[in-house]
C-alpha cells in the first residue's frame, strides 16, 4: 500500500522471547496456505501468482498482460492472538506492467486479518494490520516495516491514531539482499515490528475501523471492534518478492 508518514519509534534494543519455531511455509508447496487475488474467487491462483520454486515461496506476475490491479494475498490457515511472525523475504525483478508507482518493490505481512472467504470477490485488500515490506529505489530513503492500516485503526502516543500508513524508523535496505522482518502481535496489547532484534515502530489497541466499508461488512456479522486474533497473510502488489523462510513463535498471552 501507499506509504506515507514520519518514523515514529527510534530502535530499541530489547531482550526477544525465547521457543520453538514453527515453519508456516514448508519450502514444498502452498500447502496449509489459501490465494485470494482481487476478482476472483478464493484458491483461485490466478496466473500462478504465488507459487513455489527452488525451495522458495515466490509471488510473479510473467503470465498478466498487465497487473489491473488484482491485488493478490496468501493467506495461513489458521489464525493467531499472540505470536512473533518471522519473514525473510527480498525484491527482485521488474514490477509487473500496469502495477502502480507506490508499489514498487511494496509489499507486506498483513496480521489480525479477516479470513480470505469473508472476503468480497473485488476487495483490494483483507481487513488488517499490515506490516508493510519496502525496497529501496537506489537513492534515497525509504524505510521498511511500515505500518498500514486497511480498514483498521490503532493507538499512538495513547491517542486513536488514523493515518492510513505511517513510516517506521528503519535503515533503507536496497537491491535483491535478504530483508528479515519480525512481528510481535500480543492480542490487543501491543503489535511490535522489528529488524535486527530493534523495534523499529510500536502501536498499541488494533481495532476495525468502523467508518471503513469493508469493516462494517465484518461488525455488521458480529466482528468485535478490537482486534484480538486473526489471519496471517502475505501480499502481491506487482512487484515480484521471493519469501524463504515464513515462521512463528507462539507466545504465552
Amino acid at each position: 500500500m501507499l506509504s506515507l508518514g514520519l518514523p515514529h519509534t527510534a530502535p530499541a534494543e530489547e531482550a526477544r522471547p525465547q521457543g520453538k519455531w514453527i515453519p508456516l511455509f514448508n519450502g514444498k508447496n502452498l500447502d496449509d496456505w489459501t490465494v485470494k487475488i482481487r476478482g476472483y474467487d478464493a484458491d483461485d491462483n490466478f496466473g500462478n501468482t504465488f507459487r513455489v520454486e527452488d525451495g522458495l515461496l515466490k509471488v510473479g506476475y510473467d503470465q498478466y498482460d498487465e497487473f489491473a490491479e488484482k491485488f493478490g494475498h496468501l493467506f495461513y490457515k489458521d489464525a493467531f492472538s499472540h505470536y512473533i511472525i518471522r519473514v525473510e523475504y527480498r525484491f527482485t525483478g521488474e514490477q509487473s506492467k500496469g502495477g502502480p508507482g507506490w508499489a514498487f518493490r511494496n509489499s507486506g505481512i498483513m496480521v489480525h486479518g479477516q479470513t480470505p472467504e469473508s472476503m468480497s470477490k473485488d476487495q483490494r485488500f483483507p481487513v488488517s494490520i499490515e506490516v508493510q515490506l519496502l525496497g529501496g529505489k537506489g537513492s534515497g530513503k525509504r524505510t521498511t516495516a511500515n505500518l498500514c492500516t486497511p480498514g483498521t485503526h490503532v493507538v499512538m502516543n495513547d491517542q486513536l491514531f488514523k493515518p492510513h500508513c505511517t513510516n517506521s524508523s528503519s535503515k533503507t535496505y536496497d537491491g535483491d539482499q535478504w530483508v528479515t522482518v519480525e512481528v510481535e502481535v500480543r492480542g490487543n496489547e501491543i503489535i511490535k515490528h522489528i529488524i535486527d532484534g530493534k523495534t523499529v515502530l510500536s502501536y498499541t489497541k488494533p481495532q476495525l475501523d468502523d467508518q471503513d466499508a469493508d469493516a462494517q461488512k465484518l461488525i455488521e456479522k458480529g466482528a468485535p471492534i478490537m482486534l484480538e486474533k486473526g489471519t496471517i497473510s502475505l501480499q502481491s502488489e506487482s512487484h515480484p518478492i521471493e519469501f524463504r523462510k515464513v515462521e512463528l513463535l507462539k507466545l504465552d498471552p
